[in-house]
């Protein structure tokens, strides 16, 4: 099955402590299904001193579950769920539900 979120797509988070959030899609992770979405999900990492870098906390995303993050529609601006169709020249493409607007460029 076609994934319906990709690397590069702009979703609004659902539910969790980070909710009604935008961000944009940095990685998926299809065998876990989950999303790292950027600036969503921030974690506090403890990390060790090496020779390449000094140690201390870092910041970072942590995946969200796919379910909990859903498409921002390009013309409304709200969560849209995603359908696909094939154009007239035969490509199959992602559209929003909501506005029928096409996501995929």
């Amino acid at each position: 099955m076609a994934s319906k979120i990709k690397k590069g797509d702009t979703v609004i988070v659902l539910t969790g402590r980070d909710r009604g959030k935008t961000g944009e899609v940095l990685k998926v992770l299809p065998d876990a299904n989950r999303v790292l979405v950027d600036g969503v999900n921030l974690v506090k990492k403890h990390k060790k001193p090496s020779p390449a870098s000094a140690g201390g906390i870092e910041t970072m995303a942590a995946p969200l579950h796919i379910s909990n993050v859903a498409h921002k529609d390009p013309k409304s601006g709200k969560a849209t769920r995603i359908g696909f169709k094939f154009l007239e020249d035969g490509r199959k493409v992602r559209f929003a539900k909501a506005s029928g607007e096409v996501i995929d460029r």
